[in-house]
């Protein structure tokens, strides 16, 4: 099977680079992608004077997709096991002109994985890593159903002179919060958002959220809370998601289990040259935290650019350490003082600095960063797929905010295609040096580990988009507890995908 993914990988890369594209710039689409999946809408409904004319004046955006992926870990004998995935699906959006400022918009995504033998079995599925989002967990380990289908997007939207005001279920990209749009359907939030573009070159949102989809969920739950108490795989189970919020625990506390997120950030671009952001986040009762981040582009000679960058991350407790304990992984829960390698277990306060320079000419983006986490608090509590360290020192598939975490990461991305060599073609290569703390692998920390991630990007023509990924992890053995001596964090990652826009 990794063979067959290899060859796959190889042979469509080769493919790729020796097709005669269409540049994306020959025409423009209704939409386009950024590097990161984020989907850009070019081509928006307009204005109109009646109630009918909103309707039959709006526009309906369609997308086919395809995602493969194949797991081969450097070591499978010790509990890990060699997974893969695959889901083909779609989305069908739609978006109702302007009246009077009001407008509207729903969105229907679909992901279904038909294969057999490209899929895990139902007693496997919980081994399933990068590819586990095709499907819903949930699903297939109670019903045997490895298909999703959900109204992820349903919102109406008002919008006077330059404030506009979103309510229901949508997405909301934010340094903390993301759609994270790389797999078959995309997280989404529900609530209210409003956002204030009256002042020059200064943006302020604000946003009220009361429940997360997931993108391998069917339903919206609850922002933060692990578990609904009846199952796993039903609540915030993300990657990052902190395994000690559960609902037994914060019933045990006497704490309510329905939560709210509230961000508020502003972005301002006032100075020539200089882009500051800043961003407050809070699950009230649980946690806080307040970001704020400087990037100033200075021109250089023949055309160059370089951007030094700086973003400080403050978390501050207001509960949830008490309730879930210092560690995301959940096993310093109703604990005090002092253990596996955290100063302070009941508290969630927690810092995250970083650092970066950027060279830009052209196709070419070059970029070195630095992130570290303070070694005296906790983890950072992040679990709606906007990376923390995201944009500076993360690469594919990897967490590197846990406490006393230093990463050291450098990537270049070129556009062969800008640069008038190879039509459609862009790549991006990152490799990152990743120091946990070893002191806290009894808590859930994994190995030292470095990490090259490739990706390969192809725009075949306008609407048809094509990107291979590689993860190749290269980890020390873990030094304490059962599994000391043993490689449980190396591993090598394919995914392979297809994205049609209409």
């Amino acid at each position: 099977m990794k063979r067959n993914m290899i060859k796959l990988a190889v042979g469509t890369a080769a493919l790729l680079v020796m097709s005669t594209s269409v540049s994306a710039e020959d025409a423009k689409p209704k939409r386009h992608f950024k590097n990161n999946m984020i989907v850009v809408t070019n081509i928006k409904p307009k204005s109109v004077d009646n109630i009918s004319e909103m309707f039959g004046e709006g526009i309906l955006y369609g997308r086919v997709r395809m995602n493969s992926f194949n797991w081969d870990w450097t070591e499978d004998d010790t509990g890990n096991l060699d997974n893969y995935a695959f889901g083909i699906g779609g989305s069908l959006l739609y978006k109702t002109a302007s009246y009077k400022g009001i407008s509207a918009m729903t969105g229907f995504y679909y992901s279904d994985s038909p294969f057999e033998a490209l899929r895990m079995p139902i007693d496997k599925i919980s081994k399933a890593k990068s590819g586990k989002d095709t499907v819903s967990r949930y699903e297939v380990e109670n019903s045997g159903n490895y298909s999703m289908a959900v109204l992820a997007e349903l919102n109406l939207q008002y919008e006077y002179s330059k404030t506009k005001l979103i309510a229901g279920r949508q997405i909301f990209e934010s340094f903390i919060t993301r759609s994270n749009d790389t797999k078959m359907i995309p997280n989404t939030f529900e609530g209210t958002v409003l956002e204030i573009n009256e002042i020059p070159k200064t943006r302020i949102r604000g946003a009220f959220f009361t429940a997360q989809k997931l993108r391998d969920h069917t339903t919206f739950h609850d922002v933060i809370t692990y578990d609904d108490g009846t199952g796993r795989w039903n609540a915030n189970d993300d990657s990052a998601a902190h395994k000690g919020l559960t609902f037994a625990n914060f019933r045990a506390a006497g704490a309510d289990v329905n939560h709210q997120l509230i961000v508020v950030d502003v972005k301002n671009k006032s100075i020539n040259g200089l882009k500051v952001d800043v961003t407050y986040a809070s699950v009230p009762n649980v946690v806080a935290s307040i970001t704020g981040e400087l990037n100033y582009k200075i021109a250089l000679p023949s055309g160059y650019s370089l951007t030094p960058g700086v973003r400080y991350m403050h978390q501050m407790d207001d509960g949830g350490g008490a309730i879930g304990g210092a560690s995301l992984n959940g096993n310093l829960a109703g604990q005090s003082g002092n253990a596996l390698g955290y100063s302070n277990v009941d508290s969630l306060d927690a810092s995250l600095a970083m650092a970066r320079l950027t060279l830009k000419k052209g196709p070419l983006k070059a970029q070195i960063a630095y992130s570290q986490v303070a070694g005296s608090g906790a983890d950072i509590v992040a679990p709606w797929r906007g990376f923390p360290t995201g944009g500076y020192t993360r690469a594919m598939a990897q967490y590197n905010w846990y406490a006393g975490t230093k990463t050291t990461c450098a990537e270049v991305n070129y556009d062969f295609d800008k640069a008038g060599l190879v039509p459609g073609f862009s790549a991006l290569v990152r490799y990152a040096i990743q120091d946990f703390d070893e002191a806290k692998q009894l808590a859930g920390n994994v190995a030292d580990s470095n990490v090259l991630h490739i990706d390969l990007r192809e725009t075949i023509t306008p609407d048809l988009y094509a990107k291979i990924r590689i993860g190749l992890e290269d980890a020390k053995a873990r030094e304490l507890g059962s599994n000391a001596g043993k490689n449980m964090d190396g591993y090598n990652e394919y995914r392979f995908e297809l994205n049609y826009l209409f």
